[in-house]
């Protein structure tokens, strides 16, 4: 698959336009400021201290590009040069294979970019993306999970017609509360 991606969001009355592109090098230093976010860093399951991991986590995702394993993406408002882009989250296609047709989609948001239609936007983008490039190779169904004490990504997976699905128990450590399963068809 081409990591060469670029998707776009439109702007919002109240937000700018968003860049959905691959995660670059030159994103370290502003991922590992992001995730200095306690809310974030309990949500996910990379810690990032130092540059050093962003740098590695990074890396992890052009690798994902390289196999086709896992699609990971940056976010970042459009301020179409006026300003420098600034992060505003992150969203990622993972598990998907030719002949498979369910994959899994996840995302963040940054803390300063929250509320202001990030998630949503971004998501949409990439389901979008992601039916179309993988039409071909038979993806009909995409999941989304999240943990039950997060009713912000219960929000966006309704915003962007991942209905909700079934609950599934705990799996400690790694899901250490019961979640929910949204999921989204091919339109």
């Amino acid at each position: 698959m081409n990591a060469t991606v670029l998707l776009t969001a439109p702007a919002t009355p109240t937000a700018p336009a968003l860049l959905v592109r691959p995660w670059h090098v030159d994103d370290v230093a502003e991922l590992v400021e992001v995730y200095r976010d306690p809310d974030l860093r309990r949500r996910v399951r990379v810690p990032m201290e130092h540059e050093a991991d962003g740098l590695a986590w990074v890396e992890a995702q052009q690798k994902g590009w390289a196999t086709g394993a896992r699609f990971c993406l940056a976010v970042v408002e459009d301020s179409f040069g006026s300003e420098p882009q600034r992060l505003a989250g992150s969203v990622v296609l993972k598990e998907v294979a030719s002949g498979k047709p369910g994959a899994e989609v996840g995302y963040w948001t940054a803390a300063a970019s929250r509320g202001r239609g990030v998630a949503p936007r971004a998501l949409e983008a990439l389901t979008g993306w992601a039916f179309d490039a993988f039409e071909a190779d038979g993806l009909e169904r995409i999941e989304l999970l999240h943990q039950v004490d997060n009713p912000a990504s219960c929000r966006v997976a309704e915003k962007c017609g991942y209905a909700f699905d079934r609950l599934l128990p705990a799996m400690p450590p790694e899901f250490p509360l019961d979640g929910h399963l949204h999921a989204r068809g091919r339109a």
